[in-house]
């Protein structure tokens, strides 16, 4: 194997082990703040979850390689869509809620088209990343004002709970592992 190759298995399992410590320690930490499952899942778990994308788009975009940065994101979306949701339901149905279909799908797809969109002139710069940024800040201000309006409030039963000190440190410990995970998978696909 070359040493090439090894980087990016070495980045993609820091990758994964970063991804599992850090939702692990905010799912625990969002059980002790009495955060629904719904929001917990749209909120913290969307977020644990994708930021090895994160982490690996942003060290591309640093080290130049814009299209491997865009390619990571579009990609990953079209695999979380088709993929983990196809082989999902394949497994058990899903029973999803009004409220799911009403508000957060159509703002799936709204999320999908405004890249293409941005991307129309063959650029995207800092004014198209604060506006994708912006979006988000307003969904997630939207997330907290139908969050509150819920009426059933998570319990302890709900999450896997370790303590505050614990949680911290699955948090703080799968960042680093997710940094330095994708600097090796960027490093070793370059």
């Amino acid at each position: 194997m070359t040493v090439e190759l090894l980087q990016v298995a070495l980045g993609l399992l820091l990758l994964v082990a970063g991804a599992e410590g850090l939702v692990k320690g905010a799912v625990s930490l969002a059980g002790r703040a009495g955060v629904s499952p719904l929001l917990l899942g749209l909120t913290v778990v969307a977020f644990g979850t994708s930021t090895p994308e994160v982490a690996v788009s942003i060290d591309a975009a640093r080290s130049g390689q814009g299209a491997m940065a865009l390619g990571n994101v579009v990609g990953s979306n079209v695999f979380n869509i088709l993929v983990i949701l196809g082989g999902s339901a394949l497994v058990a149905p899903l029973v999803v809620r009004a409220r799911l279909v009403r508000v957060d799908v159509p703002l799936m797809l709204a999320a999908s088209v405004l890249p293409f969109l941005l991307a129309l002139n063959h650029h995207l710069g800092p004014g198209e990343g604060a506006l994708l940024l912006a979006v988000l800040a307003g969904y997630l201000l939207l997330l907290a004002r139908l969050a509150r309006s819920e009426r059933r409030q998570a319990s302890a039963g709900d999450f896997q709970m370790m303590g505050w000190a614990a949680s911290l440190l699955y948090v703080a410990g799968g960042l680093v592992f997710l940094v330095v995970g994708a600097d090796r998978v960027v490093v070793g696909a370059v």
